[in-house]
């Protein structure tokens, strides 16, 4: 891990995209493989290869609060 700023933005009605050089621990505070530098992950609960978004949601009609 490097000092480098980390962003995560929501996107209304879809994924949180994580950009930046950060860490993704599933439940049990294991390290989730990464191979992108950017990463949309899942809100919606739907998505077929959690915990990154598969545009499940889109179809499932998912919505944010605003």
């Amino acid at each position: 891990m490097t000092d480098e700023r980390v962003t995560v933005t929501a996107y209304p009605d879809g994924p949180l995209l994580v950009r930046g050089d950060a860490d993704i621990l599933d439940a049990d505070g294991h390290r989730v493989p990464r191979t992108r530098r950017t990463v949309a992950l899942c809100r919606c609960g739907l998505s077929t290869i959690k915990p990154y978004c598969d545009g499940t949601h889109k179809a499932a009609g998912f919505r944010t609060d605003e």
